[in-house]
């Protein structure tokens, strides 16, 4: 049998995290290719609309980094994102999707190697949870 390979979709801040992927694909850090990356230009613009519908359309966990506490670049940005995340996950458990599918993390221009093992430890926690369940709702129909 195949090993589930789950599908991550991962929302980075244009001004620190993609450039932190930018800085590991340039250093040739390898990490899973699990992870599909759209640039937002803060994690804050980052909506519980937008990752709901990430959730509805395939995505089996979802990634949200922005700059560190203190350097975003829209000065709260950032902790408008954790708001909104911290705040989502409950709802996440209680439709059955699970919290630890929603995964918030820091990361700067200059940790390109802490890009790649977030993405590695995330695709390894999803890996073991398998696909999520709104994918495995819409398998059986």
């Amino acid at each position: 049998m195949d090993e589930f390979e789950p599908k991550i979709i991962g929302f980075l801040c244009n001004w620190c995290s993609y450039r932190g992927a930018d800085m590991a694909g340039t250093a040739r850090i390898k990490y899973p290719a699990n992870l599909r990356i759209i640039r937002v230009m803060c994690s804050g613009r980052v909506n519980e609309m937008l990752i709901s519908k990430a959730f509805a359309t395939g995505a089996d966990g979802v990634l949200v980094c922005g700059c560190h506490p203190g350097d975003c670049h829209y000065q709260k940005g950032n902790l408008s994102a954790r708001r909104r995340v911290v705040g989502l996950k409950p709802f996440l458990e209680a439709i059955g999707i699970g919290s630890d599918r929603l995964r918030l993390e820091w990361i700067s221009p200059s940790e390109g190697h802490r890009l790649a093992d977030t993405v590695k430890d995330f695709t390894h926690v999803i890996r073991q949870r398998g696909p999520s369940p709104l994918n495995r709702r819409r398998d059986e129909h």
